[in-house]
């Protein structure tokens, strides 16, 4: 996948939660745009982050060449 088309994903007003599939079978929501920076070769999510601090749990560094599909959430 190509990084501009994360980006738009991200900057969309309004934001629409999604998740990412990846190759190796594993899936990452990207709950929040500020959770997510994206780079030219990959994207770096805080995962599992606390709703009230807005803290994450741990970092995940994703290939973008590795993304498979992308699916959008329902709000919550």
């Amino acid at each position: 996948m190509r990084p501009e088309e994360i980006k738009e994903l991200l900057d969309a007003k309004p934001f629409a939660p999604f998740r990412l599939h990846m190759t190796d079978g594993k899936s990452l929501d990207i709950t929040h745009p500020d959770n997510a920076i994206v780079s030219r070769t990959k994207i770096v999510l805080g995962v599992g982050s606390d709703a009230a601090t807005g803290i994450a749990d741990h970092i995940e560094h994703c290939a973008l060449l590795h993304i498979v599909r992308v699916e959008e959430l329902k709000a919550a």
